[in-house]
């Protein structure tokens, strides 16, 4: 059986229906506020002179972001499959992730 957009939506942990979308907070960052504020506690982290607990609370808001930011392209991944449609699907490739 063909998966539908809902069912690959749910392997991800995501709900794409139209109630999912109404559930998720209509003042949430967009993906170029969360770079914005991820860049800015970057800098924050690597020149200013910060307590631990400072330091902790940047680095866990910067971890939100992340996260947030990884739903959103998870989101727009989905959305290009299913405007690829399934002729198409077999050509799709998973990015690799860059070594460091």
């Amino acid at each position: 059986m063909a998966k539908k957009k809902s069912d690959k939506a749910d392997a991800l942990g995501d709900d794409m229906t139209d109630a999912g979308k109404r559930d998720a907070p209509e003042n949430a960052p967009s993906l170029e506020e969360r770079l914005k504020r991820l860049e800015e506690i970057v800098r924050s982290l690597e020149s200013v002179d910060l307590d631990m607990d400072a330091a902790l609370e940047l680095f866990e808001e910067g971890v939100e972001h992340v996260r947030g930011a990884e739903a959103t392209l998870r989101v727009a991944e989905l959305k290009v499959e299913e405007l690829l449609g399934p002729e198409e699907d077999s050509n799709l490739r998973p990015v690799e992730e860059a070594s460091e």
